[in-house]
């Protein structure tokens, strides 16, 4: 038997990811239609009646009519132009892949302007709905928050990346762009999944145990796709790193120390708590450990730059517990929300802040090897300087 090979992997990743989209972008479509006109067809809804059972679905639903009817045309956007993003998202990395330059800007522009459009409604929700009457509560309305920002963010880092002449930056912030993006679809086959593996659990408790990793799967997702696709050895201008040893190590330290806290604090809670906690660990685990392998392993092939970006995202993995951690306070004190809420709430979001802060970080460190280049080549040569005569009196 053939084993597979880093090519089929790849081939296989690009496939699975757009039957997802495929599939998800009716779903995404129709999801708020009943609310709009009681009776509609609504196929996720039917899916995951099929897949869990209709009492699940309707529990779950039944909260959500009040929420969303003083919000419903800018959640019909956001629902719609977000089904269309998981259409135009495979697409354009297929014209990428096929190097069909005009028409990857053209669905560029139109994914750009699809993305604001859809994110304007999901903001516009967000900011007509109070924190505790989101689906699950006040962690789930902040991750939702966080995944707008850093969909914005994205975007338009990568169009302006675009612009300035960064085609490798581009697609870096674009991938990170679309991970945010595939929280929804990924959202619902855990909806759909993790009752089986933790039978009796309504689909909010669900979504508690979602929001622990889902904003990690998607930044690592993108990482990796990046490194997938850049298979420089070296990037001119880039010498040393940002990440010496000295400072992978205090943030190595300093997560250590945030991750006991946050076990203990989170021990606290019994069942409830350690559920979240394994939900957290698990996937920041296996997470840290293929980003230390690969940090080395490339540092062993003398393939320098993608030791730098490994070390970096590494770095950035370390001490997005450290930012969870500083977090807790402030939700408690500007939103209100009791300790265990607010920790819940800085654990979903610290690995997607922290990954877009790496990417950042990547970018600067592209733009300054380009400046860099640019300096040395239009220094001047040099020449013996012509003696100066002094003024006589």
């Amino acid at each position: 038997m053939r084993r597979p090979t880093s090519g089929m992997w790849r081939r296989g990743a690009a496939v699975g990811v757009t039957v997802m989209c495929v599939a998800y972008a009716p779903i995404a479509m129709t999801e708020l239609w009943p609310y709009a006109s009681p009776g509609a067809p609504a196929f996720g809804e039917w899916v995951m009646g099929q897949i869990v059972s209709p009492r699940y679905v309707a529990d779950a639903l039944a909260t959500r009519v009040e929420p969303y009817r003083h919000s419903l045309v800018p959640m019909i956007v956001h629902s719609v132009l977000g089904g269309l993003l998981m259409l135009l998202g495979p697409a354009q990395l297929l014209t990428a892949a096929r190097r069909r330059t005009r028409a990857h800007r053209v669905l560029g522009v139109v994914f750009a302007v699809t993305a604001y459009a859809s994110m304007t409604g999901a903001g516009l929700y967000l900011a007509r709905t109070a924190p505790e009457d989101a689906f699950s509560g006040a962690a789930f309305w902040i991750v939702l928050a966080t995944i707008l920002v850093g969909t914005v963010m994205s975007v338009t880092f990568g169009i302006l990346a675009a612009v300035g002449g960064f085609p490798d930056l581009h697609q870096r912030w674009m991938l990170l762009c679309y991970g945010f993006l595939l929280t929804a679809p990924l959202l619902r086959l855990e909806w759909g999944g993790l009752p089986r593996l933790l039978p009796g659990l309504s689909m909010e408790e669900i979504n508690q145990v979602a929001i622990m990793h889902l904003g990690s799967v998607v930044a690592f997702g993108a990482l990796l796709a990046s490194r997938t696709l850049d298979r420089r050895r070296a990037v001119d201008g880039v010498s040393g790193s940002w990440a010496p040893l000295p400072v992978l190590a205090a943030a190595h330290l300093a997560g250590a120390a945030a991750l006991a806290w946050i076990g203990y604090s989170f021990l606290d809670l019994g069942a409830v708590g350690r559920r979240l906690l394994l939900a957290y660990l698990l996937p920041y685990a296996v997470t840290y450990a293929v980003m230390a392998v690969s940090a080395r392993r490339a540092g062993r092939q003398g393939r320098t730059w993608a030791r730098e970006e490994w070390r970096l995202h590494l770095t950035a993995l370390c001490l997005a517990p450290v930012l969870s951690a500083g977090a807790t306070p402030v939700f408690e004190r500007t939103l209100g929300l009791d300790h265990h809420t607010a920790l819940s709430a800085g654990l979903a979001i610290g690995c997607g802040v922290l990954a877009t802060t790496a990417t950042s970080v990547v970018s600067l460190r592209v733009m300054y090897a380009r400046e860099l280049r640019k300096r040395a080549s239009a220094a001047p040569a040099a020449t013996p300087s012509s003696p100066v005569s002094s003024p006589v009196a």
